[in-house]
């Protein structure tokens, strides 16, 4: 990789681990569920970046499948193809990762803003001062 090149990773390793900085203290700080929930969704987005990014190989331009062999023909390939494409493939692994907290991920969102909901029904807000207050019994 040139200078270029690894200075663009930075960047982008850098705005990722940023991103994440500022969800964690914008869940830790603001007092409102709604934005907790989008800067949840926020988070775990760039998390599955992250793992997206550490499947990542220099020079990886093909995706995980074997090239020649489709439902009809299956070659057989020697160890030295094998090993080409495996130098050059990106890693599934973490994309199947992705894919799964991608659905774990969003059906947890859509529980806590049920839950949400419901509270801002019952109580009428959703600052979790207040919340506080009238659940907890205003100690």
């Amino acid at each position: 990789m040139n200078l270029f090149e690894e200075l663009i990773w930075f960047y982008i390793y850098a705005l990722t681990i940023g991103i994440i900085v500022i969800t964690i203290y914008g869940m830790a700080r603001r007092p409102n569920l709604a934005k907790k929930l989008i800067l949840l969704s926020i988070f775990g987005d760039t998390g599955n970046l992250i793992a997206v990014l550490i499947g990542m190989r220099s020079g990886m331009v093909k995706p995980p499948v074997f090239p020649g062999i489709s439902f009809t023909n299956h070659p057989e390939a020697g160890s030295s193809e094998l090993e080409g494409f495996a130098s050059q493939a990106v890693d599934p692994i973490p994309q199947v990762l992705v894919i799964t907290a991608i659905v774990i991920g969003l059906a947890v969102l859509v529980f806590l803003g049920y839950v949400a909901i419901l509270l801002y029904r019952k109580y009428g807000t959703l600052d979790v001062r207040i919340l506080e207050e009238k659940i907890g019994g205003g100690k």
